[in-house]
Parts: C-alpha cells; structure tokens; sequence
C-alpha cells in the first residue's frame, strides 16, 4: 500500500492564512501536521483525524509536516461546490469540483501581447513582483502550476503579496488546486488573467518546493518549459527567469542551474532571459539575454521573504539578483 496514513488525535491549531497548522498526536509521536481546511474542513484540538505521513517520514527538505487527509471528527459532512462539474485531482481520493475560470471567459483572442516572466522557484515570486512594482508595474497576477506544491493555499507569499498589492490576484492552475480562480490548463490561467481580469501582466510557477531526482529531465524546473510554451502560443512576451547561484553545494545549480539551462536548450522558440547587469551566461539557441539592475538593498528592506533553500539574500546574492532581474525586465516591459 502506498499511501502512508496514520490515524491521530489533534493537540494545537494555529491558523495561518488560509492552512491550519497543528500539533497530532500519533501515538507516542507528536508531529507537526498541516490542514487545508478549505479541502478537509475546520480543524479544532481533539479532533480524530488520519494524516499522511510519507513526506516527514522520508525527511524531504519540503516536507517537514504531516498532512491532514480526513477528519473523521467534523470532516465527513462536506456537499462539495454547488453546480461545480469540472473536477481536481480527478480519480484520486481526494478529487473535488470546481468551477474553472476558463467557462467564465469569452472566447479567447491571441496574440494576447502581454508580457509573462515564468518562473522556476517558487522562492523566486515574490523577488519579481517586488521589483516589476518597483519599475511602475501594478497589476500584475500569479498562475500557480505543477513543479512544487499543488495546494495553492501552502503558498504564505502569495497571501502577502496579495495583502501587500504586489500580486492583483492568482489563479491555480491543474493540476494545482485551491487559488482565488482556478483553471484547467495554464493557456486557460493566463488567457483569463490577461485577457479577462484585466491583469497587465503575468508570473507564471510552482508553488513552493520542488520536485526533483537530479537528473536532465526528472524534475519540476521543468515545468517552465511547458509555462513558456504556452505563454509563446498565446503571443505573449516570454521572460524566463533563470535559477541561478553563487553557492549553492550543488555543482550543477551553481551558475546557471542546469534546470534552467536545459529548459532553455528544449524551448522551440526563442525567449528573453533575464540577467543582472554584469552577468554573462552561454545562451543556446537564438535566446535574447536582457540585462537589468538587481535592486538587492531596496529588497533587503521590503522585509519580503530573503532566503532560498535554507539560505539567506546574503549568502546567495546571486538566486536574488537573477530574480530581481527578471521582476525588473518585466516592469519594462509592461512600460
């Protein structure tokens, strides 16, 4: 069986945004668990609740909570939505209906023209909503798509975006699930953000984490790949955001990541690429490289989130740099 699920009793809440955050009791154990309550229902100390356990147990870097998969106390009376049809997750456990934002627009008209800056980390977000706002930019939306976390509510960045007006609105695109708007693919995300909620421009990503094996093709970087695909094919201006570092441990990311490296060798058309000024990198293809000034002293008093991967602004100046870059191309471009 390949679900890891234990039953256990909830000892604490705590509400952040839109997740619960808990303490279960698993037999001897407890263990910090997470709960979308918006999927499973509200959450009080006592409940009876089965959690999955796989993620903690193997000790992923993202997965250092368990996750509420039912609440057999105050969970089990869920109707779903009303009038819903098109389902997530569709044939799993833990499937549900929603109400895609793709059949409450018109018929889509490309090219659409906007300019979309897809992202590979999610940790990259909130560097290049702060620096497009920065340059004059104001709305700008987010689509969430596969490659990390597929709850949309995980994302804390995102609802401080949100709070803060750098982020005019999210959409979580299949198979990501729990935005403000959802949608099936992400052409249907970014046709209805552009086009319909009257976003001037779009960053396109995974939710926080990654998916990832090491190798060329086997991992979520790879999702931008698709993301820029798509933002090509509705004739919008495709800014790729490189993952780069100073130092991380890893050989292959340090630089130019090789996921973005390798996204940018399988594109079949050519995008922009975002660099902080100074920086040269061996572009494939017929790529243009755009330069821009990484603001790293004006983020650094956002008091927006500064580390990535366990490592803070200062120790990768770099990851930041490129991700201001590319916040700052786009501001450019909607100008």
């Amino acid at each position: 069986m390949k679900l890891a699920l234990r039953r256990g009793s909830v000892a604490s809440v705590e509400r952040a945004g839109l997740v619960a955050e808990l303490i279960v009791a698993v037999g001897q154990e407890r263990r910090p668990a997470l709960s979308y309550e918006s999927m499973t229902g509200r959450v009080e100390p006592g409940d009876d609740v089965v959690v999955n356990v796989a993620a903690r147990d193997l000790g992923l870097g993202s997965g250092g909570f368990d996750i509420v998969h039912v609440n057999l106390t105050r969970g089990l009376t869920g109707e779903g939505d009303p009038g819903a049809h098109v389902m997530k997750l569709n044939y799993s456990s833990l499937q549900h209906a929603v109400d895609p934002i793709e059949e409450r627009s018109s018929e889509p008209a490309w090219p659409i023209g906007k300019p979309v800056a897809v992202i590979a980390l999610h940790g990259q977000l909130p560097c290049v909503a702060w620096a497009a706002a920065e340059a004059g930019a104001r709305r700008i939306g987010y689509v969430q798509s596969a490659g990390g976390a597929l709850p949309a509510e995980h994302s804390r960045v995102v609802a401080e975006l949100r709070e803060r007006g750098l982020l005019a609105g999210q959409i979580a695109a299949a198979p990501a699930f729990g935005g403000e708007h959802e949608a099936i693919t992400v052409p249907g995300a970014l046709q209805a953000g552009l086009a319909e909620l009257g976003w001037d421009a779009a960053i396109v990503g995974p939710g926080p984490g990654i998916l990832g094996s090491g190798t060329a093709l086997g991992h979520g970087g790879l999702a931008a790949l698709e993301n820029a695909h798509a933002a090509l094919a509705l004739g919008c201006e495709t800014i790729v955001v490189p993952r780069m570092s100073s130092s991380d441990e890893r050989e292959r990311h340090r630089g130019l990541s090789h996921h973005t490296q390798t996204v940018l060798e399988l594109l079949l058309r050519p995008v922009a690429v975002a660099l902080p000024e100074g920086e040269r990198i061996d572009l494939s293809g017929e790529h243009e490289p755009r330069p821009a000034v990484a603001d790293l002293p004006g983020y650094r008093e956002s008091g927006l989130p500064a580390s990535t991967m366990g490592r803070t602004i200062d120790a990768d100046e770099l990851f930041f740099a490129a991700a201001l870059a590319g916040g700052a191309v786009l501001g450019e471009a909607i100008a």
